[in-house]
């Protein structure tokens, strides 16, 4: 990522040195996952679409860790693997949002409620910004080479109300929850990096 834009990273010091981590990012471009993967200050397992592991990326992706999901149904392989790198003191990287898209946090998807209530893992929201502002001369699905993309971390918090409850309540409550959190983030995020 360095060699190919100009990454600042913001805020790394927030993400817990050990233990299990999750980093809840915002995704507007293809670049978000793969900047976050070269910037963060731990490795990181994204739960990665299926459709994304082709070709000669299936065993690069699987190599280096990421978790194969189907988004069609309830992937219990994906969940399991998922859990397991909690539970193994991993960080896991999830979009909440499901899939790419204008990277606002305005509609969250369930799992990120589920794995953090589920494993007790403190969220870090995290935000990438500048991948969408201009296109590359070269490669038109690309940001300009050289560019600058921010990477801003933001302060751990705890999705759970503190219960125990895993309900579908509970959930329900903790997405909103960590919703009004990764928007406060992503807010903070464009104030503090002036994008």
């Amino acid at each position: 990522m360095y060699g190919l834009w100009k990454p600042r990273v913001l805020g790394a010091w927030r993400v817990p040195a050990a233990g299990p981590v999750i980093l809840a990012v915002n995704h507007s471009h293809m670049i978000d996952g793969p900047m976050l993967m070269g910037t963060a200050p731990r490795p990181v397992h994204f739960l990665i679409k299926k459709e994304a592991f082709v070709g000669l990326l299936d065993p690069i992706l699987l190599g280096m860790g990421q978790v194969k999901v189907d988004r069609t149904t309830a992937d219990r392989a994906a969940i399991t693997n998922a859990l397991g790198v909690l539970e193994a003191g991993g960080v896991l990287g999830i979009f909440p949002e499901g899939t790419r898209g204008e990277g606002d946090f305005a509609s969250l998807r369930a799992g990120l409620a589920y794995f953090a209530v589920r494993s007790g893992a403190p969220i870090v929201p995290a935000a990438v910004l500048g991948s969408t502002e201009r296109r590359g001369r070269l490669i038109q699905a690309m940001p300009p080479l050289r560019s600058k993309v921010d990477v801003v971390f933001g302060d751990a918090f705890e999705a759970g109300d503190g219960s125990g409850r895993r309900t579908r309540t509970a959930l329900d409550d903790a997405t909103v929850r960590i919703q009004e959190r990764l928007t406060a983030h992503l807010e903070n995020a464009k104030r503090l990096t002036g994008r």
